[in-house]
């Protein structure tokens, strides 16, 4: 009794609470995101054999000069610079229109847009593949017939295999985003709007001046999740074209690559390696924007 006399103290300790409630996260964050970084960061200076395993040093980096890695790099960072110029402007205008309070039906459209974050990748995937399939019978092919336009080899010719992507990403993602951008939305006090009309000023007048600088933290959150996303795409493309083998690979991107190289070939020295790559460029290029956007760097008034 006496004991947890004791702990019941300590547990409510205004000195020791706090460090109670956010252990789980530490412990979390210790075991399988720090620990798991350090591990992969040697590992890339190191030719991984189990009990064979020897320093390399740099050796490993050599993979920057590998063609197929080249091609890969350049095909995530295409695909996270347009996928970030339409997963910001699209789903804010929609979420600013579904909490217009003209809309009808704001539930069955939220929840509707919501529903492709909440399909497996898999059976999306397999989905996106049957219906831009090279045969005629297939939904896309048939679409475009109506038009007169002969059938088309969706996946195996770059500018419509970035047409597949770029449409799935829209479609899977549009609606996350759409709700952080509605839950930023909810939060600006309406007597602002009141004003802005009073004044006299337009729609796109008030959006311009209220709703995206008030916006611009859920902005800066959405494209900085976005950066990553749009680095890390692999489920869509491994799914679409029913492996990590795309024709030349077009649709290989850096963390296929990774994963080509690590699993595959089972070469985990390059795949940690390309994993430190993979993680710097995303550490830069956020530091970069969330700088260049006044989030680091900036003096408080």
């Amino acid at each position: 009794m006496k004991k947890k006399g004791i702990l019941k103290k300590v547990l409510y300790s205004q000195k020791v609470a706090p460090y109670v409630f956010i252990a789980p996260f530490i412990i979390t964050f210790v075991v399988f995101f720090a620990y798991s970084i350090f591990s992969m960061v040697m590992m890339s200076f190191q030719k991984v054999a189990g009990p064979n395993t020897v320093f390399v040093g740099l050796d490993n980096y050599k993979v920057i000069h590998n063609s197929i890695f080249i091609k890969s790099l350049k095909n995530s960072i295409f695909y996270t610079i347009v996928s970030c110029a339409l997963m910001i402007p699209i789903p804010l205008v929609m979420a600013v229109m579904l909490n217009s309070k003209s809309m009808k039906a704001k539930s069955f459209f939220r929840s509707l847009l919501f529903i492709p974050a909440l399909t497996s990748v898999v059976v999306a995937g397999v989905v996106f593949r049957m219906m831009f399939g090279e045969l005629e019978g297939s939904f896309m092919n048939q679409v475009i017939a109506s038009f007169g336009q002969g059938p088309l080899i969706w996946l195996r010719t770059p500018g419509t295999v970035w047409m597949v992507l770029f449409f799935v990403c829209l479609w899977r993602w549009t609606g996350v985003n759409m709700m952080y951008y509605l839950s930023g939305l909810q939060q600006i006090p309406s007597d602002l709007y009141e004003s802005a009309s009073i004044d006299g000023a337009s729609t796109w007048q008030a959006f311009w001046n209220i709703t995206v600088p008030l916006l611009k933290p859920t902005i800066i959150y959405v494209l900085t999740i976005s950066i990553f996303g749009g680095m890390a795409m692999f489920s869509e493309s491994y799914m679409i074209f029913n492996g990590n083998k795309s024709p030349n690979n077009i649709g290989t991107t850096l963390v296929g690559f990774l994963y080509r190289m690590a699993f595959e070939q089972n070469n985990l020295g390059i795949g940690s390696a390309v994993g430190v790559i993979f993680l710097s460029i995303v550490l830069v290029v956020n530091f970069l924007q969330l700088f260049a956007n006044g989030t680091f760097g900036r003096k408080e008034k």
